[in-house]
């Protein structure tokens, strides 16, 4: 009944684990500050791979973390740095990305027709291409920043006549977020200079090598974002060797191997009771423009900082140290 079904963990749980003599542990990958159930203090052990896209560490997300029963993973460098702060315990795992992000000038389609990344987003060769995909879900805050990344894309299209915006998420407020095209009308980009995924398409998901395909075919990848526990897409680009323009705040600056790190101003979120950081349009402008200014082709460097996240390097190098760390504490707290 409850809105993040965190009502029913501890039942699932208990019915997974009944009759097994081997150590029981739940883990957990989501925001901690939604779980509330009383019924979570039942289960014993607890791992939590925990986001944390604000500065300070937010009061909710350290009394999880706190807790004796839960051991917090860090799912970044930041976050890492945000608990330990506190004097909690934790350990650190990145997020991982499979091989099939690397630079993918062209894919077949279901009827085996080759295509590129340029082809599924409606742009001919000869555009400079400028993509974000982040989830449209929320508008108090709007975490992703889209209004001032479209402020700034605006600003940046009516100097480049071939400066173009691929939008990989969805386009209306329907899963709780912004109207993204009447915002784009309002920041004074003209229909032909924006493109949508299709709603359907986005909704089913499109198959990895595709979006491959798609982070190949832009020439920046724009995510200069409020606040963020990792960002995934932000490494996925890079691997496909496409420079990145992120925020400098929480996890992202992190994640910029190649790219360009925007500037901003505080933002309080009282829900959270924490900062969160609103990039700067004229930064971001600066950003779009040094992008352009190097011209088109993929970046080495981005694909060979985006390796340290492969998922193999990442199960080798910190998830097979963290289970050891995990387990033992699990052993000590059942003694």
């Amino acid at each position: 009944m409850n809105a993040y079904s965190d009502d029913i963990v501890a039942a699932h749980w208990m019915d997974w684990t009944q009759g097994s003599n081997l150590p029981k542990l739940l883990m957990t990958l989501f925001d901690v500050w939604v779980l509330k159930s009383p019924s979570l203090e039942k289960v014993p052990n607890i791992a939590s791979w925990v986001p944390i896209d604000h500065q300070p560490c937010p009061p909710d997300v350290a009394a999880w973390c706190q807790r004796p029963n839960v051991m917090p993973i860090a799912m970044s460098k930041f976050g890492h740095e945000q608990l330990n702060n506190f004097g909690v315990r934790n350990v650190y795992v990145p997020h991982g990305i499979e091989s099939v992000f690397k630079p993918t000038a062209h894919i077949k389609d279901n009827q085996g027709k080759v295509i590129t990344g340029r082809d599924i987003m409606g742009f001919s060769e000869d555009k400079f291409v400028v993509m974000m995909t982040s989830v449209n879900k929320g508008a108090h805050p709007p975490r992703k920043a889209f209004a001032e990344n479209f402020m700034a894309f605006s600003m940046f299209a009516q100097k480049h006549d071939d400066a173009v915006l691929y939008m990989h998420t969805e386009q209306s407020a329907s899963m709780g977020g912004i109207d993204l095209k009447l915002l784009a009308h309002m920041c004074g980009i003209d229909e032909s200079r924006i493109r949508y995924c299709d709603p359907y398409t986005y909704r089913m998901g499109l198959p990895q090598n595709a979006m491959a395909a798609l982070y190949t075919g832009a020439d920046v990848y724009l995510a200069a974002s409020m606040g963020e526990g990792f960002g995934i897409p932000v490494v996925e680009a890079q691997a496909c060797g496409t420079p990145v323009v992120v925020s400098r705040f929480t996890a992202q600056p992190e994640l910029c191997g190649d790219g360009w790190i925007v500037e901003g101003q505080p933002y309080w979120d009282p829900a959270q009771a924490s900062w969160f950081l609103t990039p700067s349009v004229p930064s971001i402008l600066n950003g779009l423009e040094q992008a352009y200014a190097r011209g088109r082709g993929r970046s080495l460097k981005a694909v060979e900082f985006a390796k340290q996240y492969e998922a193999d390097h990442v199960y080798e190098t910190y998830w097979k140290p963290a289970m050891k760390e995990i387990a033992e504490w699990c052993r000590l707290s059942q003694s």
